[in-house]
C-alpha cells in the first residue's frame, strides 16, 4: 500500500505507533505500580463489569467510524452475505475449538513441566471463555485503522451479538463441561448498548442534522476529518489504563502471562488468516474482509473476564488468563491492521472506487 496514503490516514501516529504503543503500556505498568491510588479509584468505577473509563475512550474512538454509517448503507449490507457467512462460521464454528486445542497442547503439553496440572486447566479454561467471545466494540477501531467498511461491521458486530445469546454457554459448557457458565445479562446488553446503538444513534443524528444543513460534501470532507487522530488519541489512553489496572498482575506473574500469551497469539493469527484469507479466496472486497478477520482476532474480553470471576474466582488461573488476553491483545491486532492494509493491493478494486490515485494505491 502506498505509504503516503496511510500517513494521511493515521497522520503521525502511523510511522510511530510500535513505539507508541510500547511507551504506552510501560507508563500504564508505573502508574499501576508507583501511584495504585488513580487505578484503584478508577477500577471502582464500572457497571456491569465494564469499566466506565475504558467504555468513556471506547466509544470515543469509534464515534467517527459511525459518523461515516447512514441507515440506507446497513440495509445494503444485509445484500451481501458472503462477510456474514466468514465471520459467523469462523467465530463460532472453528475459533473456539482451535483456542482449546492450541491452548491445551501448549498449556498441557509443552509447558506441563512449568505449570502445575490444576493450574494448567484453569488458564485453559480462561483461554476457552476468550475463544468462545467474538470482539463486539474494539473491532470497530480495528476496521477503522484497515480502512473497512464502518456500516457491513456493525451488521457483523450485531448478528455476533445475537449468536453470543444462544451459543457462548453450550460451546463453553460442551469444550470445559463447565455448566455454570452462563451469559452475564447486564454484561452483555450493556455492552452492546454502549459500543453499538448509542454510538451508532448518536452519530446519526450528528450526520443527519449536518448534512441537510451543511451538505454531504462538507459532512466527509471537513466535519470528519475533525476527528483524525482521534481514535489514536483513545487508542493510546486504553492502553495506559488497561495496564495500570494490570500492573500489579503483570509484575507478579511475568512467567505465567508469557505462557499464556504463547497460545492466545498464535490463535489470534491463525484465526485472522482463515477469515481474511477465507474472505479473500472468496472474492469479498477488502472492505468486508478485513473486519471480517478482526471480529473473530479480537476478542469481547468484558464477557470472557466477567464469566471467569463468577465462576472460578477473582484470584482464579482462569481470571489471569482472561487479563492476559486483554494484555496481548492491542499489539497483535495493531500488527494485523498493519498485515490487512499491506496486503490490500491483492483484493479487486470496486468499479465505482476506480480513479487516478487509487488505481496507484491497488497496482503498486
Amino acid at each position: 500500500m502506498n505509504d503516503d496514503i496511510g500517513k494521511k490516514r493515521i497522520g503521525f501516529f502511523a510511522r510511530y505507533l510500535s513505539a507508541w504503543v510500547a511507551l504506552c503500556i510501560v507508563a500504564g505498568v508505573l502508574v499501576g505500580r508507583f501511584a495504585p491510588a488513580v487505578p484503584s479509584f478508577l477500577g471502582r468505577l464500572e457497571y456491569a463489569r465494564i469499566s466506565i473509563p475504558i467504555a468513556a475512550l471506547i466509544w470515543l474512538m469509534i464515534f467517527p467510524m459511525m459518523l461515516k454509517v447512514d441507515l440506507k448503507s446497513l440495509v445494503d449490507a444485509g445484500k451481501r452475505p458472503k462477510g456474514l457467512i466468514v465471520t459467523l462460521t469462523v467465530n463460532w464454528l472453528i475459533k473456539p475449538f482451535t483456542m482449546y486445542a492450541i491452548a491445551w497442547f501448549f498449556l498441557k503439553v509443552v509447558f506441563k513441566a512449568l505449570i502445575p496440572d490444576s493450574l494448567s486447566t484453569e488458564y485453559l479454561a480462561g483461554a476457552v471463555l476468550l475463544g468462545a467471545a467474538p470482539c463486539t466494540a474494539m473491532v470497530f477501531v480495528w476496521s477503522y485503522l484497515s480502512d473497512g467498511d464502518p456500516a457491513y461491521t456493525v451488521v457483523q458486530v450485531a448478528v455476533n451479538d445475537i449468536v453470543i445469546l444462544f451459543a457462548f454457554t453450550p460451546i463453553v459448557a460442551f469444550l470445559l463441561g463447565a455448566t455454570d457458565a452462563r451469559v452475564p445479562m447486564n454484561t452483555l446488553l450493556t455492552s452492546v448498548f454502549l459500543f453499538v446503538a448509542l454510538p451508532l444513534t448518536a452519530a446519526y443524528i450528528v450526520r443527519s442534522y449536518l448534512v441537510q444543513k451543511r451538505g454531504k460534501d462538507w459532512f466527509e470532507g471537513v466535519f470528519c476529518k475533525r476527528f483524525d487522530g482521534i481514535t489514536e488519541i483513545g487508542l493510546l489512553l486504553t492502553l495506559v489504563l488497561i495496564f495500570s489496572f494490570q500492573g500489579d498482575t503483570i509484575l507478579a506473574n511475568p512467567l505465567s502471562i508469557a505462557l499464556i500469551a504463547v497460545p492466545l497469539v498464535l490463535q489470534t493469527f491463525l484465526i485472522f488468516f482463515i477469515g481474511y484469507g477465507w474472505a479473500k479466496a472468496w472474492k469479498v472486497p477488502y472492505e468486508v474482509a478485513a473486519p471480517a478477520g478482526m471480529i473473530g482476532a479480537s476478542n469481547f474480553f468484558e464477557l470472557a473476564v466477567a464469566v471467569a470471576v463468577s465462576v472460578y474466582g477473582v484470584s482464579s488461573g482462569a481470571a489471569l488468563a482472561t487479563v492476559v488476553g486483554v494484555l496481548v491483545e492491542v499489539p497483535v491486532m495493531l500488527t494485523l491492521v498493519r498485515i490487512a492494509r499491506e496486503t490490500r493491493r491483492y483484493f479487486p478494486v470496486p468499479m465505482s472506487s476506480l480513479n487516478a490515485s487509487n488505481i496507484k494505491r491497488f497496482v503498486k
